[in-house]
């Protein structure tokens, strides 16, 4: 399996191209602002031509180039439903904040021409690849990831987490679309059952892995506790 990820954007989000290997058909996950140029690069380097693009929340920073890249390649999107609207309107899924530093400029989103939507369980194959699905809101309401064989002895899976997911923390529920309370149980349903030698390839930042989060992330350790709702403050989530 070929994996190349790149930081797109001004946030620094993690854009992954995911293929059999060089010549094959690939998947996009999660093209962020400024994160074409560097899908490009890739393909072109290894050969690949993209069918897919996946997108594991709607937030304007793991999207904003769904539209172009899908375009280009004649490639199908594919969301949770719970998100499909912020494909066309990513501003709803941000603060206000972030919302009026944004539109310091003029920015027009639409859908792509061909969008198809994920369920949770969903056993999603393309380009040679099998993706399970696993609905885990918290950070948006249709938040996911997307979890795939890998065939190396010390790993059994991938994980796409999106920003469910990082080395040391978890994503921010303070946003439109964001639950804390259901962040937590999408960590404990979604994470904490996961074997630890599943890599974890993360919507910012370094990969990591299960066995190393469920050990050494505050936010798991609280949920592993008798009151997992406990110590979390002050702690930091990340994402935008």
């Amino acid at each position: 399996m070929l994996i190349a990820g790149f930081p797109a954007g001004p946030w620094g989000t993690n854009c992954y191209v995911a293929a059999t290997g060089a010549g094959s058909e690939c998947v996009v996950l999660d093209p962020g602002k400024d994160a074409a140029a560097g899908v490009a690069e890739v393909v072109r380097e290894h050969r690949l031509k993209p069918v897919a693009v996946l997108v594991t929340h709607g937030h304007v920073d793991h999207m904003w180039c769904v539209a172009p890249v899908a375009g280009t390649y004649d490639a199908t999107a594919w969301i949770h439903p719970a998100d499909r609207h912020l494909l066309a309107d990513p501003m709803s899924g941000l603060s206000p904040e972030t919302s009026a530093m944004l539109l310091g400029g003029r920015y027009e989103f639409a859908e792509p021409d061909d969008v198809r939507e994920l369920a949770d369980g969903q056993e999603l194959e393309v380009a040679g690849l099998r993706f399970v699905v696993d609905h885990a809101p918290g950070h948006t309401a249709g938040s996911v990831t997307f979890r795939s064989p890998y065939e190396r002895e010390d790993v059994s899976e991938v994980m796409f987490s999106g920003d469910l997911l990082f080395a040391g923390s978890i994503g921010r529920t303070d946003l439109p679309g964001g639950d804390h309370p259901t962040m937590l149980r999408s960590l404990r349903d979604k994470v904490l059952t996961l074997p630890d030698d599943v890599v974890v390839l993360p919507g910012h930042g370094e990969q990591t892995s299960i066995g190393r989060e469920r050990a050494t992330n505050p936010f798991l350790l609280d949920l592993q506790s008798a009151d997992p709702s406990a110590g979390d403050a002050g702690r930091v989530t990340r994402g935008l």
